[in-house]
């Protein structure tokens, strides 16, 4: 009789690795119905399950875990068969042996086998997380599919492919006798981004719902943190000056690279944090309407802490001394929330107020006029607009705050969305729309300014960047 463990001893050195190699020998009989499941921190993150079946562990590795839902089929592949003594390992695989990485055991329990075929195997597991009849079924090769076959549990609901981020009003801190009916966050000076996290992995779309999953690969390692727990986080990505502080300007060239291999050579040079304030689901359970404090207790405690990304405190009352503490660390202001607002996906809502020390404003940018003497042939100014319900409403223009790369960056992208016609709504003063460049309003930048003049034009503007994370139609009058 063949040893059915022959593969799995060629593969591991019983000196090298803590795994059970029990030496060649007649398996042991047991009553195939013991499974165990093992979260396995390798080169990438997958769960094994382990079906005991004459004498060994017939083993599949599942890299999104074992499907909550019967409308979702996972990948598992086919492995070679295990010693029965794997049934209780948990441990670390040295790095370099094959499967290197921290292994678990994540359930365990019973089955009962319906069928055992050499192309599908159906089974009802009875443990404390994976519960319900199964089947898995191969396709091709050592690939397989596992699929619920149980309806899933009632109160359980499957993750959500899009909640829109919940956007806060420009305003004042709250009256004192207010103050202890809001929580003050810091406001990051980043990119939103709402995370989605299921078996291991993550998506991150950005507030116009775009997916910067492969821009921002800081985020990988999150998704494996957090293993089989399915969740909705929203936050802010940012990255970090020369000084130690959030900056907006470090963050830009990360912003718009799309080229893998800058994006994994900008990874070291400007690596990213995300930053968590907010949590919109939880295994199965939406929590939108639960009150700001209670969506916050169950964010803090998931205890995100990592390398690259971290939950910021937030402050109970006391909004004069977050705003203080926050000029202080050179950000650009606090949020106010109040202490019972639900999560209102898409909306700009008056329960959450976002109290800035300096003015600032979301821009669509219609035009371009050249530059002066050394700048003659490049970008001069900027010419800037906000929606209104008659069109783009031009607002002025700005020539300051930019770096060569941003120049650079700018004339290469506006080129391609150059128009021939004014897009503006009435037209700039005829002063300003002399030698003007007209281009589609597409692109979204960012100004910081002193105050609005009378006649509604920003007055000494400074550009501060693109945000290719928002769309015109997010851009609204601010101040």
């Amino acid at each position: 009789m063949s040893d059915p463990l022959r593969k799995y001893r060629a593969k591991r050195d019983p000196a090298r690795t803590p795994e059970p190699v029990p030496a060649e020998a007649p398996v042991p009989r047991g009553n195939d119905d013991t499974f165990v499941i093992q979260e396995h921190h390798a080169r990438r993150l997958h769960w094994d399950l382990r079906l005991e079946r004459h004498g060994v562990l017939v083993s599949w590795a599942v890299p999104k875990g074992i499907p909550p839902d019967p409308k979702k089929n996972h990948l598992a592949v086919h492995t070679e068969d295990h010693p029965l003594e794997y049934a209780t390992f948990s441990g670390t695989i040295p790095a370099g042996e094959y499967g290197g990485g921290s292994m678990t055991i994540w359930d365990r329990g019973t089955y009962e086998t319906e069928k055992w075929r050499d192309d599908e195997v159906i089974v009802v597991l009875h443990g404390e997380k994976a519960r319900g009849r199964f089947v898995l079924f191969r396709t091709d090769g050592t690939n397989w599919m596992i699929h619920r076959m149980s309806p899933a549990d009632p109160d359980w609901s499957p993750l959500p492919e899009l909640v829109k981020p919940m956007m806060a009003t420009p305003g004042s801190l709250p009256p004192e006798r207010d103050d202890d009916r809001y929580g003050y966050e810091m406001k990051w000076d980043g990119v939103r981004a709402v995370v989605y996290a299921e078996g291991g992995r993550v998506r991150a779309l950005s507030r116009n719902d775009r997916d910067v999953t492969a821009t921002y690969p800081e985020l990988r390692a999150l998704g494996e943190a957090l293993g089989s727990r399915q969740c909705v986080l929203d936050g802010e990505l940012v990255a970090f000056g020369p000084d130690g502080r959030v900056s907006f300007g470090a963050l830009q060239p990360r912003m718009h690279q799309a080229n893998p291999a800058a994006i994994r050579r900008l990874t070291t040079q400007i690596p990213v944090t995300y930053l968590i304030f907010d949590l919109l689901h939880l295994d199965g359970e939406p929590t939108l309407a639960l009150p700001y404090t209670e969506r916050r207790a169950l964010l803090e405690s998931l205890e995100l802490s990592g390398p690259r990304w971290g939950t910021p405190p937030y402050f109970a009352g006391h909004g004069q001394r977050a705003l203080d503490t926050s000029k202080a660390q050179g950000l650009e202001g606090v949020l106010a929330k109040l202490l019972t607002s639900p999560y209102r996906p898409g909306r700009r809502s008056s329960e959450w107020i976002k109290v800035k020390h300096v003015l600032m404003q979301e821009v669509v940018i219609g035009g371009w006029r050249p530059g002066q003497g050394r700048r003659a042939d490049t970008i001069g100014s900027l010419l800037l607009g906000i929606p209104s319900e008659h069109g783009l409403r031009y607002v002025g223009h700005v020539g300051t705050g930019f770096t060569q790369a941003m120049l650079a960056d700018l004339s290469t992208t506006l080129q391609r969305i150059e128009r021939k016609t004014c897009p503006f709504t009435p037209p700039p003063p005829r002063a300003h729309a002399k030698d003007a460049h007209w281009v589609a309003p597409r692109l979204v930048g960012e100004v910081q300014f002193a105050e609005w003049t009378s006649d509604g034009v920003l007055r000494h503007p400074s550009w501060r960047g693109l945000r290719p994370d928002k769309s015109p139609e997010d851009v609204v009058l601010e101040s």
